[in-house]
């Protein structure tokens, strides 16, 4: 067994002793180069920060905050400590805006990949989005860190990447699973085989079903839990073997609400402090839930296991790899004054994510909506695809849910 890096096999106390012992300084360095964390710990002696329970004393960044936070401070609320070190500002629905530093890997993603099986040599058909948001740099760069050479596809045009995939013969894929079953199927309807033997794949769940038919295609599939944010948090080594926490992060489950550390096995929300010195982010609240697993994995790595990805702890959630927020659905009530009131339901269909707008329209307004205009908007402020409801008043039940995930 080979691994991407001698920390994978440290011991998990030599491991946690080198996170904590300089977890002081880094947060001296981010509290005097940081206007956003000068502020928020401007009343706390960050010298004594050197365990995990007074790290569990500091207080909690939000993902959800941050399209408040960005837009009273422009483009990253004044957390970065020197934008003159940013190569690429992305921005992802919310909108939230991300930022990549100059530098190799700066995602942290070669570990997932090399898990995955990647070497150099491989070809890799990228099937992420280059555009905007940062998906498809984030695999790019950990595809290239492990010697394998990219092209970059990005989704969609299933005739064109099916071309690709046969001209150049990729041995690998990475994207979205829902986007490789789309190609297998496409690939199955014209007869043709598709050359991948290996893919890592992220952005939404890899279930038994898609896991089948890629078993049944003769292909290797990986999972990896990443954010735009932090970058790489977890991957998957061994199948069905949970996911092994990345190296040089500390990584917390919370109880969400109390935001006090769960108990081993219990359900809590995923909060990263990211060693980051070009985007430095504490006790970070991703809104996932996860739960940690008993002991190290089989093949050798020897951080911690989560469970994967076990839902949300607030109403946003993921839509083929990208998240939407209630603050959305908001936006696209605004746009429309007919609307009075709107549920956003998610549901899953033959492997794939579907969206439809249910609206509440008085019914004398009902025969002038126009569902095309609303479609529209849907896709501007979402950046995805989804089918419009309208229905009289009083169709949806008053329960302040915004965002209905069904899957």
């Amino acid at each position: 067994m080979s691994f991407y890096s001698a920390q994978e096999q440290q011991s998990m106390a030599l491991r946690e002793a080198t996170l904590l012992s300089g977890l002081s300084d880094f947060l001296s360095f981010v509290k005097d180069s940081s206007g956003y964390y000068q502020q928020l710990f401007a009343d706390i002696d960050i010298s004594q920060i050197d365990s995990r329970a007074s790290l569990a004393t500091l207080p909690i960044t939000r993902k959800s905050d941050l399209i408040k936070l960005q837009a009273a401070a422009m483009p990253f609320a004044d957390m970065v400590p020197n934008m003159a070190s940013i190569g690429r500002v992305f921005q992802s629905p919310g909108p939230i805006y991300e930022p990549e530093a100059d530098g190799d890997d700066w995602w942290r993603m070669g570990q997932a990949f090399f898990a995955a099986g990647f070497r150099e040599g491989d070809i890799v058909q990228n099937c992420l989005s280059y555009h905007l948001t940062p998906g498809g740099f984030i695999m790019d760069s950990g595809a290239k860190a492990c010697g394998c050479s990219v092209i970059p596809a990005g989704p969609g045009q299933t005739e064109l990447q099916l071309e690709i995939a046969q001209n150049l013969k990729p041995n690998g894929y990475c994207g979205t699973p829902s986007f490789l079953k789309i190609l297998l199927d496409k690939a199955n309807l014209q007869q043709q085989t598709l050359p991948f033997k290996k893919a890592l794949v992220t952005g939404e769940a890899l279930t038994p079903a898609l896991k089948a038919t890629f078993i049944a295609a003769d292909i290797e599939v990986k999972q990896a839990y990443a954010t735009a944010d932090i970058g790489l948090i977890a991957f998957e080594s061994v199948t069905d073997d949970g996911l092994i926490v990345a190296e040089d992060i500390i990584l917390e489950l919370v109880r969400p609400g109390t935001l006090t550390p769960v108990e081993r096995g219990e359900v809590g929300e995923i909060v990263i402090t990211s060693f980051n010195p070009s985007y430095p982010l504490i006790r970070f609240a991703t809104g996932d839930l996860s739960a940690e697993l008993k002991g190290s994995s089989t093949c050798g790595r020897s951080n911690i296991r989560i469970k994967g990805w076990l839902g949300r702890a607030d109403q946003t959630t993921k839509v083929k790899g990208l998240f939407v927020h209630p603050e959305q659905v908001e936006r696209i009530r605004l746009q429309h004054q007919m609307i009075q009131r709107l549920r956003l339901v998610v549901s899953r269909e033959d492997d794939n994510d579907k969206m439809q707008l249910r609206c509440e329209v008085a019914e004398a307004e009902i025969s002038n909506v126009d569902r095309g205009v609303i479609e529209q908007t849907i896709r501007a402020v979402t950046q995805l695809s989804g089918e419009v409801s309208i229905e009289p008043l009083g169709s949806l039940p008053n329960d302040g849910i915004v965002i209905d995930d069904r899957r």
